[in-house]
Formats: C-alpha cells, structure tokens, sequence
C-alpha cells in the first residue's frame, strides 16, 4: 500500500500527487481524505477526478491526519493493491428513493470483495435508511469501513470524492479485494433517560416522551450536569451530551445533536426513528481514550492474519476531537504507536460507518473505528 500525504491545499499538488499514485505499480484503488479549508470547487477537481485512470473515492473532512498530526489543510491519498469497484449512489436525502433497488441493481462483477468503503455526505438525512439497505443487500459477506463527510459549519456543500468529480447528498462506495480488521468503540455513558422519541422526522427529533425535545433535553443537562444553554451557541454545550438509541445485546448507537431547526427540533448526525428509546449521554476524556484504544485492539485481532507491518486508517468523530481538545494525540496517536503500527492515516468524519462481519452494519456519531491493514 502507497501513502501520501501533504499540508498543502493546492488542487495543482493533489492532482500530481494522484497520478503518480495511478501509475504505482498494483494500485487498484485510491482513497483521498482532503480537508475543508482546501476549498477545492467542483470546477476545478472534477476534471482531474473524471480522469483518473483507477477508481477513485473519498471526501472532504473538517481535518486529516497523517504523519503522527493533525492537519487542517492538505490531504492524505492512500493507494491500495487490489482490485476494486467504485459506484456512486445520489440523493441520500430524498425519503422517496428505492436504495435497495439501486444497490441491487449496481454491476458488482468483484466475487472476492472482502471490504466495503462506505463514504456518504454526513449531512444527508437518510443515511441511516441507506446504510440499513446496504447491509440488507450485501450481508455479512465483507467488512465495511467508512464515515459521513462534510464541513465542520454544518453547511451543506459537495463534499464526496467520486469517479464523476465532487458531488453532494450521495454515498460513494468501493468494494475492494482487500483485507482489513475493524474495531468500534465509543466510550460514552448514561446520563439521563430513557426518553421514547415521540416524534421524529429523518434527523430531526421533534418530541421526547410528547414533550418538545429541546425543553426536555436542555432540562436534562442543566439539572444533572449543571451545564447552562443560556447565551452559548447550542453546538458548544450539545457536543458534550450526545443521545443513545438503544440496542438490544450492543453498545448503544450514538447521535450527534448539532442544532435546532426552525420548528424547535433537534437536528441529529443521522436519523434517529420514532419509538425508539434514547438516553442522554456524558463521558470524560480518559473513558473516550481508553475506547479508542479498545476499538485498536478489537481492529488488530480481526485482522490477526494479516503481516506484522501494520497501518491504522483512523475514522474518528470530529465532536471527540472537539471534547478532548489537547488530549487527542492520546485518542489514538500515542496508542497506535504503542501499539507498534507503522502508520496511523485517517479523517475527522461527521459519523462512522463499520462492522467486522458479526455486526450490524451502523452508522456511528461521536465514535472511534479503527481498520487495521497490512502496510
């Protein structure tokens, strides 16, 4: 496998970057992970991604990370020696799209995929549905590994990298000839609940227990963790406190609240179903560190068969990085090292997508996953 990374955020360096990357002998797949502030537009990057002579996905993220570092500019390109599929599925926000009957349909001609990349814009409002079609389709048969991309000010804007250029409310995947171990884990607890979601629509929770949601949930935090709303913009006192949707016999599904929209509701990072039950969640930082370490170990024995030249692609929420502020590096840089991985590669993502083939297939907020491969 072939890494490159850079600081910088000209399209001319990414564009070399990536067909010198193309032309590397075996490389079937090139995954990008670029970061906001490049502010590369459609105009400019989609003729250098309709061009690629391999497949081709990726995103645009808040951050990247590569060299032991976080950067807020630049990218990072990992090329793969195997051989691969990319198919890129539109509208991830139109409630009224048949994803089974789209993924069914796709020409999957790869009979010894071992891994799904899942990439999707993290600020869809069916992604949930989606992720659930695509486990219905496609099983156990593979693991998958990926997360939501976007921009950290939560406005909507093309952000996945596919074969057709920069697109918008879309999921990119690539099924690839390659093995990866995949670790999950979150390390967030209760803080108050369970509340049944009353009424919900997509992503935005509506009412809790028939009451608005924004009263019961501000009540909540301001009279257990003494946390106040009061002249501080929602995000900063909500990151803190995300829900749990819970799930019979796992570790429960996070949701990341991010805003309230115009009608009061709590607008999520992933749709969150009516009649379902949700906690409030808190954590602190040495239990967030001590899951990413967790979801490593879990990465490392699913992938006990590969060499002893390990990479760790890191797909890790933007709102822990925003929690942990200066602790991050222990979140998995210091532990990877430790844990002798040769590189540690990833993106800060708006949700995860991963399972090990024994899981339900999910889509993550607020959660580390961890794909080990050989390097």
């Amino acid at each position: 496998m072939i890494v490159e990374s850079s600081s910088s955020p000209r399209i001319e360096d990414l564009s070399e970057a990536l067909a010198r990357i193309s032309m590397a002998e075996g490389v079937g797949l090139m995954l990008v992970l670029a970061c906001d502030a490049n502010a590369y537009s459609p105009a400019a990057i989609n003729p250098i991604l309709q061009s690629c002579p391999i497949p081709i996905l990726g995103g645009i993220f808040p951050q990247v990370m590569a060299g032991g570092r976080l950067l807020e500019e630049g990218y990072v390109i990992l090329g793969f020696p195997t051989q691969s599929q990319v198919f890129t599925i539109p509208r991830l926000s139109d409630p009224d799209v048949d994803f089974e009957s789209a993924l069914e349909s796709l020409p999957v001609s790869l009979p010894g995929s071992k891994t799904m990349f899942v990439f999707v814009d993290g600020l869809s409002s069916q992604i949930n549905r989606f992720v659930e079609e695509v486990f219905a389709v496609f099983g156990l048969e593979q693991n998958y590994i990926g997360g939501g991309a976007g921009s950290l000010s939560f406005e909507s804007k093309p952000c996945l990298i596919t074969p057709q250029g920069l697109v918008r409310e879309a999921a990119v995947l690539a099924f690839a000839d390659l093995e990866i171990g995949v670790g999950v884990a979150h390390g967030w607890r209760d803080l108050a609940g369970p509340f049944e979601v009353t009424e919900s629509k997509g992503n935005a929770i509506a009412s809790l227990d028939w009451r608005p949601a924004c009263e019961v949930y501000r009540e909540a935090i301001e009279s257990i963790a003494g946390d106040s709303f009061e002249g501080v913009d929602f995000f900063n006192v909500a990151k803190n406190y995300p829900f749990g949707i819970s799930k019979l016999g796992t570790e429960k599904v996070v949701r990341d609240p991010i805003g309230v929209n115009e009608d009061g509701a709590i607008i999520c990072v992933g749709e969150v179903p009516e009649h379902s039950l949700v906690y409030i969640l808190t954590g602190e930082p040495d239990t967030l560190i001590e899951a990413s370490g967790q979801a490593l170990s879990l990465g490392c024995q699913a992938a006990s068969s590969a060499g002893e030249s390990r990479g760790c692609l890191l797909l890790d929420c933007i709102s822990r990085y925003l929690f942990l502020g200066e602790r991050f590096g222990e979140e998995f840089f210091q532990l990877a090292e430790r844990s002798g991985m040769s590189q540690v590669v990833g993106a800060l993502t708006l949700g995860e997508i991963a399972n090990n083939r024994k899981d339900y297939l999910e889509f993550y907020n607020k959660t580390a996953v961890a794909g080990i491969f050989e390097s």
